[in-house]
């Protein structure tokens, strides 16, 4: 999968850390080289032991990641927050918290806008976090992002389309999301398909129940599901 060839596999056995010179090397070759494109490689090995174990692992580092963030020079003075402010706290102290982070791409917005009238602006009431809408501009997307997904956010709604599947901030929302429950024990991704797909489901999330929107039999409880799904503690 990473384009090595026979001879240099076996090479790297000559090693005291054969894995760690395999990843050096990988880097140099692929300039795409990622942790979400390792991540896919051993989901498609099916070898989910590794993902479970090199979760903590992942979450560690995006801690250590933003933390280094926070250390350096702030690009926007401490009075300016990333996020929208809590509308019942005037002092602006207290950082918004949401039922669940909307994970879409910008040509599956409209549907966004029909998520954020049946869960919201409905009986059901759900504040959701949509990324275009809830923060501001002059913010580090992943920076934002990973802290919005990990500490603010109970759980994300993943709106699952053929462009979905090309969209590099999407990859790494649902990875980054899936490093913080291996194995979906806290129930945290809900995956939505809301229109016909061209293109094979993602195999990292074809072990979570899907809600899906586009089998008129069970329209009439798609929000329904939806809401209460997003309701659990």
């Amino acid at each position: 999968m990473m384009g090595f060839s026979y001879l240099e596999i076996r090479n790297y056995e000559t090693y005291d850390s054969p894995t760690a010179r395999i990843l050096e090397d990988w880097q140099s070759r692929c300039p795409n080289a990622t942790v979400g494109k390792l991540m896919s490689m051993l989901e498609e090995a099916e070898r989910k032991d590794v993902l479970t174990d090199l979760a903590p692992l992942i979450e560690n580092n995006c801690i250590e990641f933003l933390k280094k963030r926070k250390e350096t020079s702030p690009v926007q003075v401490p009075e300016v927050d990333s996020l929208t402010q809590e509308n019942n706290d005037p002092m602006g102290h207290m950082p918004e918290t949401f039922d669940a982070f909307i994970c879409y791409c910008q040509s599956d917005i409209d549907f966004v806008h029909e998520m954020i009238r049946q869960l919201e602006q409905t009986e059901y009431k759900l504040k959701l976090c949509v990324f275009d809408r809830d923060v501001l501009p002059g913010t580090c997307v992943w920076t934002v992002t990973s802290e919005l997904i990990e500490t603010r956010c109970k759980r994300m709604v993943v709106v699952i389309s053929d462009d979905y599947l090309d969209s590099d901030e999407c990859d790494f929302q649902t990875k980054f999301a899936l490093s913080l429950c291996p194995g979906a024990q806290k129930k945290r991704l809900i995956p939505v398909v809301y229109k016909r797909m061209q293109r094979p489901f993602p195999s990292i999330l074809r072990f979570l129940t899907v809600c899906d929107y586009t089998r008129p039999s069970t329209q009439s409880w798609f929000w329904g599901r939806l809401a209460k799904a997003l309701s659990l503690p």
